[in-house]
């Protein structure tokens, strides 16, 4: 037992995967299951080419995302009227409670990201909008 007040740090190597609501597979990261975190979680996403979100939300917590290669564009507001193309390099933040999506429309390229929120359980606020399907092609 450690005398110190203060927690253990912990060392994460992506290497889980697991399916997300959204329909995307994901690389187990920081949460509150990995290491007992408390307001946030971590984890590495690749969009295969051609891959696609399901519409969704996330209730109370907020979003940002790191593209590390490839792009993607993601949809978002209460219609999915708004789009934007993320690239390497670009962060993305979304609030919390906005409906959005991604999609990787390269055919051969995969998207690869980091994604940050303010959720430790991750998939917990995760709230799926199928009314939302078929509104972007």
């Amino acid at each position: 037992m450690s005398s110190s007040p203060f927690p253990d740090c912990k060392l994460i190597r992506p290497a889980v995967p697991y399916d997300g609501k959204q329909g995307f597979t994901y690389l187990e990261g920081i949460s509150r299951q990995s290491v007992g975190a408390n307001a946030l979680c971590m984890m590495l996403l690749t969009i295969p080419p051609g891959g696609r979100a399901k519409p969704h939300l996330h209730e109370a917590h907020e979003t940002a995302i790191f593209i590390l290669s490839g792009e993607a564009e993601a949809y978002y507001g209460a219609r999915l009227e708004h789009s934007v193309v993320t690239r390497a390099g670009d962060m993305f933040y979304i609030p919390a409670g906005i409906p959005h999506f991604a999609v990787n429309r390269s055919a051969t390229e995969p998207c690869s990201a980091v994604i940050a929120r303010t959720d430790p359980n991750e998939q917990e606020s995760v709230v799926l909008l199928p009314e939302l399907e078929g509104l972007v092609e």
